[in-house]
């Protein structure tokens, strides 16, 4: 399995622009060259930010409709919905060969001074007491070609145990997974840059809680999908130091799972929340649509 770097994933969200509202990505090396939903989404909020003038993003909303095919580039269609005196949304609609495979909504707004408060951060061992996770997973070198300790483009850290190691332990593991994470290079200080890099983190690891909870992992047992997935931002992410992820699958019914997560910055401020939906199940032969 190739190495993945942080200049690959960065490189992948300087989109190209077509014309005002149509912009065109490529994508990354994946098991089966399968899109991977996290970097999709935050493709699509890239392509969306690219129509908003002196606005940040707050939050995205996303659903996954088709497997795309990584050997080839996704074009995303901005539609401008509405541009307020203090919020904009984007439609972002996502394409491959005409199919679509994502469609979705972004909101931005201008900076408001009110009233500020939020969830404490978790307590959570320091990132620098932890294991690397490919040391953590060392034993499993050998499967799918290496893929587990392969070079990633963020450093991860888990506090709990992640999900190829908890589907081998003996008693049933906790389904909350506290993860440190910082990029495994130089960070991107732009902010618009920065916080899609976190959408990208926050759609990787998310399902992991419910995959626990199912006895599975990312390559198997079975198959995964993802549904959908949100994305509320709080805070301008740091990414020149560690950020914890907080995660937990409050609910797992008819064949899907429901996750949530709270990013932190090292000084306890809330970056951002999360939500995603996966799918859990059997395809038919030959089918190719969830």
């Amino acid at each position: 399995m190739s190495t993945l770097t942080l200049a690959q994933v960065l490189d992948t969200l300087d989109l190209k622009q077509v014309n005002e509202c149509l912009f065109v990505g490529t994508q990354l090396e994946e098991i089966g060259d399968h899109i991977v939903g996290g970097h999709i989404a935050a493709q699509a909020l890239m392509a969306a930010s690219q129509t908003v003038s002196a606005r940040a993003p707050h939050s995205m909303h996303v659903y996954f409709l088709r497997r795309g095919d990584a050997r080839h580039p996704v074009e995303f269609e901005v539609t401008t919905l509405h541009d307020g005196g203090t919020f904009s949304a984007r439609r972002v609609t996502a394409r491959q060969f005409g199919a679509v495979l994502l469609e979705g909504t972004a909101s931005f707004s201008v900076p408001v001074d009110n009233h500020v408060y939020q969830q404490p951060q978790p307590d959570a061992p320091d990132p620098e007491t932890l294991a690397p996770l490919a040391d953590q997973l060392n034993a499993y070198a050998d499967e799918f070609d290496g893929w587990w300790v392969r070079q990633q483009p963020v450093e991860l850290r888990y506090v709990d145990a992640p999900a190829r190691l908890a589907f081998d332990l003996a008693d049933a593991p906790s389904t909350r997974t506290r993860i440190w994470w910082r990029p495994n290079g130089i960070p991107p200080t732009e902010p618009l840059l920065a916080t899609c890099l976190v959408v990208y983190v926050s759609g990787r690891t998310l399902l992991e809680p419910a995959m626990i909870a199912r006895r599975t992992t990312p390559l198997g047992p079975g198959i995964s999908a993802l549904i959908d997935h949100a994305v509320w931002f709080h805070q301008p992410p740091d990414l020149s130091d560690w950020l914890l992820y907080d995660q937990h699958s409050p609910s797992g019914i008819g064949g899907r799972a429901l996750a949530s997560g709270a990013m932190f910055n090292r000084g306890g401020q809330l970056v951002c929340t999360t939500t995603l939906e996966g799918y859990f199940g059997r395809r038919p032969p030959g089918a190719a649509e969830r």
